[in-house]
């Protein structure tokens, strides 16, 4: 039966089996058990990640210590831990519960935080495909057994219609680097085929003619 951990598989068995078993336990209404079973999940991804840092911290408090000192600080590892410490609380507080609470709600928070956890872990820790990033929590699936099909066609047509809007924004911004480009050599050839003029300007001839016949009749005057 299908599970929205099933990415989770080829990548930690152990885990996948842990986790699946709690989303089995959320289908058949067993709400306080399946909050314990993802506190179980988070603390053996806890102890996998800590791996060779992991001395003498027995606890998963402990644990969760040691993981959060050895943080880079990055927003993906402080929501990675995050999401540890709920499933701690909650998982605490259903174990020690003294009364059963049937908490449908609470139950699939700490499912959608597991899953958040996982995908974290499968991606940075086990350097499984970032594909994974990319994955949904499914309440259908998970309340079913059974894939939503609808939902996974309109997020394969998301993709392709992003990826596509993509393509054709930098075939636009190609075009419009050619065009400028294109114009600009028409610019400079057009400048470049401007040449000066040479010869006397009509000008400058009419003003001559006119200065002759001044300086003709001048001297008729002065012999007359």
């Amino acid at each position: 039966m299908p599970t929205n951990f099933d990415f989770l598989k080829s990548t930690d068995k152990n885990l996948y089996e842990i986790i699946s078993d709690a989303e089995l336990l959320y289908r058949d209404e067993y709400f306080e058990q399946c909050i314990g079973q993802t506190r179980r999940f988070a603390e053996n991804v806890c102890k996998n990640v800590l791996g060779a840092k992991r001395t003498t911290e027995n606890t998963f408090d402990q644990m969760l210590a040691t993981l959060k000192d050895n943080s880079q600080g990055s927003e993906q590892e402080k929501e990675f831990i995050e999401d540890l410490y709920f499933l701690k609380k909650c998982g605490n507080a259903s174990v020690h519960s003294s009364s059963v609470k049937k908490s449908a709600k609470n139950a699939l928070e700490c499912l959608q935080r597991a899953f958040e956890v996982a995908i974290n872990y499968s991606v940075y820790n086990k350097k499984a495909d970032i594909k994974n990033l990319s994955l949904h929590f499914d309440i259908k699936l998970l309340a079913t057994g059974k894939r939503d099909k609808t939902l996974a066609k309109k997020y394969e047509q998301a993709e392709k219609a992003a990826a596509l809007t993509e393509k054709r924004q930098k075939k636009s911004k190609t075009t419009t680097k050619k065009s400028t480009k294109k114009s600009e050599s028409k610019q400079v050839t057009t400048i470049k085929s401007c040449k000066k003029q040479n010869g006397i300007s009509p000008y400058w001839i009419v003003a001559g003619i006119f200065s002759l016949i001044s300086l003709i009749s001048a001297l008729i005057l002065m012999l007359v």
